[in-house]
């Protein structure tokens, strides 16, 4: 070290970057489930955005979208209006990499939650299911109708995205439901949509259009195994309410 050159301890290292160490410490030390969300956010910023104070960011994608799971699987567009001041007074915003990063940690999350699914029956799997589905539509902001499919022992086929809707509308077409069940040579059909408003209650609409499934699936012998709703207060499950 040259003569008068400052020691290369933490203590000269700029405010954001001792911070970034000693998290990454006390992450190391006690585990990641110690963690407040806004610090586990803070540690998935760090890899995106290199020398900055990313706590006033996470912080504000956390009071934007309420939760940690809520802002993982926030829409790309809903992500780039959240932005911030760091420490020094600087606006620091989302840019479509950042939110991608984010996304792609929500997407692995929701393919690690599936990988029981596809070891075992679905009925031996029930609260693995609803915890998959929970984390993949709670936070929907509109309706998303999906199907999964079935085979004789209760084993998933296949788990797909049959329509889109608004927020409070997703179209099932009983036609559709059961020609796509064939072509899958399906036994039976467990449906499943959310409701953006957080309430899984069904209303007469999800009764009727489930109802119509279940006529539509006779003739063909393909069960409507259940219809599952899902909100942010949890998992409906219409057979087992009665409603079907």
């Amino acid at each position: 070290m040259a003569e008068g050159e400052p020691p290369t301890t933490e203590t000269t290292l700029p405010d954001h970057g001792g911070h970034r160490q000693r998290l990454r410490d006390r992450a190391r030390r006690g585990g990641t489930s110690v963690l407040p969300d806004y610090e586990v956010l803070e540690l998935i910023l760090f890899r995106s955005i290199p020398q900055r104070d990313v706590k006033p960011l996470a912080k504000a994608l956390l009071s934007r979208f309420g939760s940690l799971s809520a802002v993982l699987s926030a829409p790309l567009e809903d992500m780039l209006q959240v932005s911030a001041l760091d420490n020094k007074g600087r606006s620091l915003k989302m840019t479509p990499d950042i939110a991608l990063d984010l996304q792609l940690m929500f997407e692995a999350t929701r393919r690690l939650m599936a990988e029981p699914l596809k070891r075992s029956t679905v009925i031996s799997s029930w609260q693995a299911l609803l915890s998959y589905l929970r984390v993949t539509l709670a936070h929907e902001p509109r309706e998303q109708f999906r199907l999964l499919f079935l085979d004789k022992k209760n084993q998933l086929i296949a788990d797909e995205i049959m329509n889109y809707g608004t927020v409070d509308h997703a179209p099932a077409y009983p036609r559709e439901i059961m020609r796509r069940a064939l072509e899958l040579s399906a036994s039976s059909v467990i449906l499943v949509h959310n409701h953006p408003s957080g309430d899984p209650m069904p209303s007469q609409g999800d009764i009727d259009m489930t109802k119509a499934n279940i006529a539509a699936g006779k003739p063909l012998k393909i069960a409507i195994h259940d219809h599952l709703i899902v909100g942010r207060e949890g998992v409906l499950s219409m057979k087992q309410v009665g409603a079907i």
